[in-house]
Formats: C-alpha cells, structure tokens, sequence
C-alpha cells in the first residue's frame, strides 16, 4: 500500500512525453553508482549478419570465474527494459551480477540495438541471435540448451516474450523456460485500451501510458507493426508449444493486467505457467537494489521457478485456473 504522500510525490514525478537524448541521460545516472559491488564479468561480441551484438557475461561467483568454469552450469539470458529507447548493459550492470550470484547461473545480458535509431525488428533480431549463438553452442558459454532460460524486465519482458514465438515459429531452438517481468505484450495504451491497469495505473505513477504510447511509436517503423505478434506478443493467435513461463507484475503498473492476461491466454494455449502480482510494487521496480523488499520477493519466486518447486499456494498456477484465477487477474476486465 503506497501512503498518502508518497503517491503526492510520485504524481509530481509522472508526466507524458519521451524526449529520447533527455531520458537516456537520465537513464545512464545509473552508472555512476556509489555503492558498486565486486563482480566478475566478461565482454563478448555475438554477429547478427554484419552487425555486432554486444554481450556481458557475468559469473555466479569467484571459483567459476577463477576455474574458467564456462563449460557446463546454467545461464540466464538477459534482456533490459527501457521502452526499447533507452538503458544499456551498464545500467544494469547491478541487477544483472546480483542475479547471477542470486541463482547462481550465468546472466548473459544482451546489448541490444535501441529505436529510433534501430526500428522494430532491429532489437529482437540482435537477441534473437544472440540466443541462436547460445542455444546451439556457439558461445563461450558451451551450456546445455535445456539449462537456458530467458528473462526480461518491461520491454526486455516483451523481447523475451517475441523471442520465443519467434524462436518456435523459425524453428531453430526452442527455450524451456522465460521469466517475463512486467511485459508489454499489448499495442494500445490509449483509453480504448481493454485492461483496467491502463486507466487506474497509466497517470499517477511514474511509467505513464502517454509514456508508453511514445515508446511504441519510437519503436515501430510504421501501423503494421503495431498488429504484428512478435511487436505486441498478446495480439499471437497461437502461442502453443511456449517455454515453461514466470510472470511477475506490480500492482501500481499500467502494464499490469496485459501481462497476467498474456500468462491466461498461455495457459488456455496448453503451457505451463505461473503469474504473481508484487504487491505496493511500480513499474521498474526490478531495476532496485537488491535489499528493495519487491527485489528480494521477486528472487525468491525466480528461484522456485527455476528450480521447479513453484508452489501453487505461493504463485497460483494457472493450470488450475478455474480455481485460482479470479485472485489472480483480478486487473483484467
């Protein structure tokens, strides 16, 4: 529950409008951090055709990095969010080394290209290869394909989600597992928007839908991307033969209730997933440090997903939707 003058304080802070050199400023504050932890890390370079795709490599902890251990263990192929406009490895370079020491696994974050610059597909294609090196071995990283899972915050939660219909659809692997937080999986943030979230959440704190609509029209070169499923992952007509699928929302989000709705029409597909809403928690809340409570409750989820013990009395499964689903998507109109 947000009190009374902190919602004062996040009202003044939210207001429409991206101006994009102004936003990734603001956005690269977040390197020069004052409390920086020591972690091992190593930079590689992945080829989507021509073009280089940046990669940060960060270990788990001091003996697999001393042991070269990149032969065997687990990785978690990460994708940052920033309304696919701004942020960069560096910015995450925190959560992304708390992560892998948390799971202990690989986090492989990908440097993806951003728009305007780089229009939709430019971004998914460059984590698209970046998974095509890593799933077929052809990485530093020599990993069994079966201990890769993918995982992505807000518009990294989008890209993780078109990856892997993108990945069934050409063909050439196929993930187990994604980790979506607090997706965008929709295309409309206008007030015709079907999802309650949009309209209780989408003024007053922080992400606004204004800021949304911006960011979708950076992202996309022209109105037929917005329809297209691999842009807005809701709008795929099939989404059978999924990844084991975590979803992880907050309550004061406008992107909310489309990404418990995404993980309903997952489940009604045949997938195997499992939805939580953090509650009191924004948007961007996963970019915190590690000692924000909503951090440390979204570790503990992670880690029972990956380790197959997700608790249905914790998570609510929605295989029993029937059951547990009301409580769930209590957001979705």
């Amino acid at each position: 529950m947000i009190n009374n003058a902190a919602k004062m304080i996040l009202k003044a802070l939210s207001f429409d409008g991206v101006e994009v050199e102004a936003s990734r400023h603001l956005a690269d504050l977040k390197k020069l951090d004052p409390m920086k932890i020591f972690y091992r890390k190593i930079d590689q370079k992945i080829y989507n055709q021509d073009y280089e795709v940046p990669v940060r490599i960060f270990f788990p902890n001091e003996k697999a990095y001393e042991k070269n251990q990149t032969g065997f263990g687990k990785v978690l192929l990460f994708l940052h969010g920033g309304g696919w406009v701004t942020e960069s490895i560096d910015n995450y370079e925190r959560i992304c080394a708390r992560l892998a020491g948390a799971t202990n696994q690989f986090v492989v974050a990908v440097e993806y290209r951003l728009a305007p610059e780089h229009k939709f597909p430019a971004g998914l294609e460059d984590c698209y290869a970046a998974a095509k090196a890593i799933f077929s071995k052809q990485f530093l990283l020599n990993v069994d394909p079966n201990n890769i899972t993918l995982i992505g915050d807000s518009a990294g939660g989008n890209l993780a989600a078109a990856l892997s219909l993108l990945a069934r659809d050409r063909g050439e692997f196929l993930p187990k597992r994604q980790i979506l937080i607090y997706p965008a999986t929709y295309n409309d943030y206008s007030e015709n928007s079907p999802f309650a979230s949009v309209k209780e959440n989408g003024t007053d704190y922080l992400l606004t839908a204004g800021k949304m609509r911006d960011y979708q029209d950076l992202y996309a070169g022209s109105e037929a991307d917005m329809q297209n499923p691999y842009f807005a992952p809701y709008l795929a007509k099939n989404l059978q033969n999924q990844p084991d699928t975590l979803i992880l929302t907050a309550e004061y989000d406008p992107l909310r209730d489309e990404g418990e709705a995404y993980g309903r029409k997952l489940a009604e597909a045949g997938n195997q997933v499992w939805v939580k809403r953090i509650e009191g928690a924004l948007h961007g809340f996963f970019a915190l440090g590690i000692k924000n409570l909503h951090v440390q409750e979204s570790f503990r989820y992670i880690n029972e997903f990956l380790r197959g013990n997700v608790s249905e009395a914790e998570m609510g499964t929605l295989a029993a939707f029937g059951q547990r689903g009301e409580a769930v998507f209590s957001g979705e109109q």
